[in-house]
């Protein structure tokens, strides 16, 4: 009894435990086909044969088999040191994501009222992240009887857009969504600079 007032009873659960990440791929015993067609650690093809003999040949070679082709007929599969392969696989990985670079967007809000000095705070600060290689979404923000005058918040825009032409590029022009008008830039890329 649990000590409700409704007298219900609580149950154990005893769980599996299964591993964290999914690899992928099927090795050594998990391979269940009939015949599979099988490629040496060299890459030399071994030709077709049962999942078995694919395996003793993999075991007496010190070595795993792996199935890398699972919709192929029959699946290909390969005799390899499987925890090196996933070893250079994760530095591969790893490698790649160290020279991804990530485009952030960042925002400079304005209003159509907005005071010159106010305007090139602004436009200094959304050029600062174009230089850092950032896309940039300006935008003009209507309250009350300013949606009346749009066409001023569109002139503001085309300005901004005007002024950063030589460090950026305008990828969408102003569009009014709600009580919002919004343009997008994004920075030139140094071909882009020189001409």
């Amino acid at each position: 009894m649990c000590g409700c007032r409704f007298g219900c009873r609580t149950y154990f659960f005893v769980w599996r435990c299964f591993p964290i990440a999914n690899t992928g791929h099927q090795i050594n015993e998990d391979i269940r086909d009939s015949e599979v067609r099988l490629i040496s650690e060299t890459g030399e093809q071994l030709g077709i044969m049962s999942a078995q003999d694919a395996l003793k040949l993999a075991e007496e070679q010190g070595l795993d088999l792996v199935k890398i082709s699972p919709n192929a007929v029959p699946p290909v599969c390969k005799v390899m040191d499987y925890g090196k392969f996933r070893f250079e696989q994760t530095k591969r990985e790893k490698e790649a994501r160290k020279n991804q670079r990530v485009v952030e967007i960042k925002e400079v809000r304005m209003s159509p009222s907005i005071d010159v000095n106010d305007f090139n705070v602004k436009l200094r600060s959304a050029q600062k992240f174009l230089s850092e290689g950032n896309r940039v979404k300006v935008t003009v923000r209507f309250r009350g009887r300013e949606m009346a005058h749009t066409d001023i918040g569109q002139g503001l825009l085309v300005k901004f857009a005007e002024d950063c032409a030589e460090v950026a590029s305008l990828d969408k022009a102003p569009k009014l969504e709600g009580r919002h008008m919004s343009i997008f830039l994004s920075p030139k890329s140094a071909k882009e600079t020189k001409k």
